[in-house]
């Protein structure tokens, strides 16, 4: 036989085989990348301390000297409410307790997003939020008012109003630091009634007896807060901010406990980002770390340098029924270096009327998927880790193993593909302890309703970057280095 002939047949026969690889879905390799099991401690490391957590947490921003204000970039440090107010359960309560709130969380947006409203009845700001019993997931210490009074504050991306409780106090909910009273404060000023202002609230209420404009924000569960609007100074760090607008709470029922009030970090016209807008450069970002492997904070960026270098960026979509929310459009989702083929863009997709889609959020925990898009996943990830032990169920994830004795395993690989951006999870991002004695769950879980949404935890240790101005999202991986 002619030696090129011989070649031929050889390169043909060594092509097949690969060719039927790449295409059969029964034979098809998985890519897998190393997980080391940490199971969650038997103790919280806090309880090593007699005093309330609050007090271990450092007020470093209380006595800065102030700057005035400038166009230069803000940062600050962000902490998990769990270390405001639960320092006394176990990691295991604790994790507990966080899925029963991303559970309520969960609720709210998804009837918002159903519904496209914010609240029934009343006043109402534009506002949507997942606060409902106590779902605000992570905090920072910031200064309100001349002279500033140190308070924490819950920052939300799934909420747009800025709002504090208030003396006096109709009803208020216990939080760590005294009630901010705004007659102490020089640069309080209530917004009258019919004020430009005042009318960016879709239902403004006034208070006739002295024309102030009145506020109300309406949380899924019932749960509300009722006050004056008015603007006031936010100090971070050195930094000033004047002139904001802020509710100043009076009556607030059925919300958090520990932090003074909320931040909201939503694209609505009242968030904090739409009205300092120009003066950050329509930037700010943020990376949350790992807090069951991390003690170091997690960090939020305002201003120019909040973009990171290594990001990469996918398109935000407008959702004109609902403006609060950061939609994103997710392509498809790869195991093992794969697509699933039973992931389409078509199950994301964000329809005329203002349903479905994929938003990414704060404070939601877990990813949820659209219920065939999360079978689909689960499915393929189950068959990627066939060679892992299996585990039963813990509350709402369906998909666990045993690690107990593991020092290291190999699982498959996770991308989310958005439209531009592919994201690489990394395994711990969907794997995570979920008790002291070497099980871990599949941390996405599925939803019944069209809205999909993007969890804090597959966001850890990404710098997540919202660049208003360029009507975009990135993601930076290792960012919080």
């Amino acid at each position: 036989m002619d030696p090129r002939s011989r070649s031929t047949l050889f390169l043909t026969a060594c092509f097949l085989p690969i060719f039927i690889t790449i295409t059969s879905s029964a034979d098809q390799p998985h890519l897998y990348q190393t997980f080391v099991p940490t199971s969650l401690p038997s103790h919280h490391p806090l309880h090593l301390h007699a005093t309330p957590t609050p007090t271990l947490l450092t007020h470093e921003d209380d006595h800065l000297e102030l700057e005035q204000d400038s166009a230069g970039p803000v940062s600050f440090n962000l902490h998990h409410l769990d270390a405001l107010t639960s320092s006394h359960l176990t990691p295991q309560q604790l994790l507990t307790l966080r899925l029963t709130r991303d559970a309520n969380r969960v609720h709210t947006l998804t009837k918002a997003a159903a519904s496209n409203t914010t609240a029934s009845g009343g006043f109402s700001s534009s506002i949507v939020s997942g606060l409902s019993q106590g779902s605000g997931e992570y905090f920072t210490r910031i200064g309100v008012g001349t002279p500033p009074r140190y308070l924490y504050m819950v920052l939300d991306t799934g909420s747009d109003i800025v709002w504090l409780q208030c003396a006096p106090c109709k009803k208020c909910y216990s939080q760590s630091d005294p009630i901010f009273d705004p007659r102490r404060s020089t640069s309080y000023s209530p917004i009258p009634c019919r004020s430009n202002l005042c009318n960016r609230l879709d239902s403004p209420g006034c208070n006739s007896r002295n024309n102030h404009c009145m506020y109300q924000v309406s949380y899924g569960d019932g749960s509300f807060t009722v006050g004056e609007f008015s603007t006031e100074t936010l100090t971070f760090r050195r930094a000033r901010v004047a002139n904001v607008s802020v509710g100043c709470g009076h009556d607030n029922e059925g919300l958090f406990v520990g932090a003074a009030g909320l931040l909201g970090l939503g694209r609505g016209k009242l968030s904090f980002p739409a009205q300092t807008g120009n003066r950050f450069d329509r930037k700010f970002s943020y990376c949350l770390v790992d807090r069951s492997a991390s003690a170091k904070p997690s960090s939020m960026l305002f201003g120019r340098t909040a973009a990171s270098r290594n990001a990469v960026y996918t398109p935000m979509l407008t959702n004109a029924k609902l403006e609060t929310f950061y939609y994103l459009e997710l392509m498809g989702i790869s195991v093992g270096g794969t697509r699933v083929p039973r992931i389409t863009s078509s199950l994301f997709k964000l329809d005329p009327t203002g349903n479905g889609g994929v938003i990414i959020d704060s404070g939601t925990s877990v990813t949820r998927l659209t219920r065939p898009a999360y079978v689909a996943l689960r499915d393929a990830f189950r068959a990627g880790a066939s060679g892992l032990k299996r585990a039963g169920g813990f509350s709402l994830f369906d998909t666990c193993y045993d690690l107990s004795g593991k020092t290291e395993v190999k699982v498959p690989t996770v991308v989310l593909h958005f439209r531009g951006a592919d994201v690489s999870l990394p395994a711990t991002n969907y794997l995570i302890p979920v008790d002291s004695s070497g099980t871990f769950c599949f941390a996405f879980a599925g939803t019944s309703g069209g809205l999909s949404i993007i969890g804090n935890i597959q966001q850890q240790g990404f710098r997540v970057v919202f660049d208003l101005s360029g009507k975009r999202v990135g993601f930076a991986p290792r960012g919080c280095q």
